[in-house]
Formats: C-alpha cells, structure tokens, sequence
C-alpha cells in the first residue's frame, strides 16, 4: 500500500511541476492583475476561498478545464491565451 501512496505522490508531483504548469499559473496571476482584480474578489466570482486562488496561483493546486473556463471568463480572456506556449 505504501508503494502506491508513494507512486501516486511521484505522478502528482510531475504535473503540478511541469514547464508547462508553471506557465499557466504565471498567465493566471499576469491575468487576474490585468484585469484588476485582487485574489479575494476573485475567489468570491468563483465561489471559492481566497486560499483557493493563492494555492493556484503559488503551483499547489492543480487546474482542471472547468476551472480554467471559469477562469478565462472572469479574466475576459481566450481560453488560447492560456494554453499557448
């Protein structure tokens, strides 16, 4: 059993530390100061807390699609401008 936790700790850890993961949380947080918004009023759009936006915007959390598409809306942002390197 302690050789799956561990296993699945390891996959865990290669996503959230990506080249790639770490772009998109430099956009999320260039996009949300664009738009003007501090984390507070962001979690309050997304009906979440302001840990929430921090842990996302820090690379603990991970982002799924449906966040991302909520996240493109109260940006004001392509989803594209996002996903592109």
């Amino acid at each position: 059993m302690e050789y799956i936790i561990d296993n699945i700790k390891k996959m865990k850890d290669k996503t959230i530390f990506t080249k790639e993961h770490k772009l998109l949380i430099k956009k999320l947080k260039k996009a949300r100061m664009e738009a003007a918004l501090n984390q507070n009023k962001v979690a309050k759009l997304l009906n979440k807390t302001q840990s929430y936006v921090s842990k996302v915007e820090s690379g603990q959390r991970r982002v799924d699609i449906i966040q991302l598409k909520e996240f493109t809306k109260i940006y004001n942002k392509n989803i594209n401008y996002f996903l592109e390197k």
